[in-house]
């Protein structure tokens, strides 16, 4: 009977999941991936050029999945302000709603990403994630003030102090692999803690 390559694949996959979990990128091998997914390296290499194609294999559709979530999130905020749309409404969606609809359900994914990806184009991926949305959120303050919104007007070094911790904050519970009922507790509370303020920078309340 012809092998199933789906399964194959499938496969290889879980055994490099592992194998980046339990060493991370630096660390692990193609012989150690190959002997957990029961085949030779040369195996290996029919589904994946090298050690780097394989990790961004696994990181890869979670990046994807957040940056469009973040465009979804960011258009529909600005056609909130321009629909006059209420206070409540135009901040009932968070970056908390991101942490839960994309990367919950992929934590390893994601701890992947963060704890795992030293030696990879990835490693800086927090800094360079909070640099991208430090660009947005500058330019959604100054649409806020065009709007009448008494904003906050921040220096980029003060926005990128603030974005960090709140990102930092956010993402704790899930790199050290809390369950889920603790991940959503502790996101509430640094949802009440920050939130506020950036209510307030916003100028919304």
């Amino acid at each position: 009977m012809p092998r199933d390559k789906t399964l194959s694949h499938e496969k290889v996959n879980k055994a490099i999941k592992e194998e980046f979990l339990e060493k991370g990128f630096e660390d692990a091998s193609i012989r150690s991936i190959g002997a957990r997914a029961g085949m030779t390296s040369a195996g290996l290499y029919r589904h994946y050029a090298d050690k780097e194609a394989m990790f961004n294999a696994m990181v890869e559709p979670l990046i994807e999945s957040i940056k469009e979530w973040t465009e979804r999130h960011t258009d529909r905020k600005y056609s909130l302000v321009d629909d006059k749309a209420s206070n409540d409404e135009l901040f009932g969606e968070t970056f908390i709603d991101l942490i839960k609809e994309v990367i919950l359900p992929r934590k390893d994914e994601f701890i992947l990403l963060m704890s795992c990806s030293n030696g990879t184009k990835y490693e800086n991926f927090i800094h360079d994630y909070v640099e991208d949305n430090q660009k947005k959120f500058m330019e959604a303050i100054r649409y806020l003030k065009e709007k009448g919104y008494p904003a906050v007007v921040l220096s980029e070094e003060e926005l990128h102090m603030l974005l960090s911790a709140y990102l930092t904050a956010c993402f704790e519970p899930i790199i050290h692999e809390f369950d889920n009922v603790k991940i959503e507790k502790y996101l509430n509370t640094v949802q009440k803690f920050f939130m506020p303020g950036w209510l307030k920078i916003m100028g919304v309340k």
